[in-house]
């Protein structure tokens, strides 16, 4: 028992991003990891060794999301920043920082069906089936919610990048 407790600080930070991205509130996924945290460790005997721990815990902090956290959480998240050490190429620093929240931003406009499977698959990097285990959902469901979050997060990229540089859709001086 207390290996699996210890696994429950080791999966901390992913607890976190994981929160972050079902509240998109700093706040409320410190206060859903909390939450998390408490409901497994009264729960810690239904845990089963050798199965993943972390599958367990990103169950159980999904189905608390669904439970308390869906209907309250509506606030923006906060800004996330690339590096701030001194030396570092200040330019570069701020195009990778606008970036970052522009690819935040669009991936905090998903549904939330879309988001968590982006979140679980790509971030996490779980397997298909360890996703579908998590959410309850059939795998093929989260295949084509992933597919249809990568569609759109590539749509959104691409029509910013065309509003930041109207001249990036023209070749040899015409629009094409």
């Amino acid at each position: 028992m207390q290996a699996t407790r210890n696994g429950m600080v080791a999966l901390l930070p992913r607890l976190r991003a994981f929160a972050r991205s079902l509240a998109r509130n700093p706040d409320a996924a410190d206060d859903l990891v909390q939450a998390t945290c408490e409901r497994a460790l009264r729960s810690i005997g239904g845990f089963q060794a050798g199965t993943r721990l972390d599958s367990w815990m990103f169950r159980i902090m999904r189905n608390l999301w669904i439970d308390t956290y869906r209907k309250t959480a509506n606030a923006a998240p906060a800004d996330m920043q690339i590096g701030d050490a001194a030396g570092e190429d200040g330019r570069r620093t701020t195009e990778a920082n606008l970036m970052l929240a522009s690819v935040r931003a669009a991936i905090d406009r998903l549904p939330e069906e879309q988001r968590s499977v982006l979140m679980l698959v790509c971030v996490e990097e779980l397997s298909y089936r360890e996703a579908a285990d998590i959410l309850d959902i059939p795998m093929g469901t989260v295949m084509s919610r992933l597919a249809r979050a990568r569609a759109a997060l590539v749509t959104t990229m691409e029509d910013a990048s065309a509003r930041d540089d109207p001249d990036s859709a023209k070749i040899g001086g015409r629009r094409q």
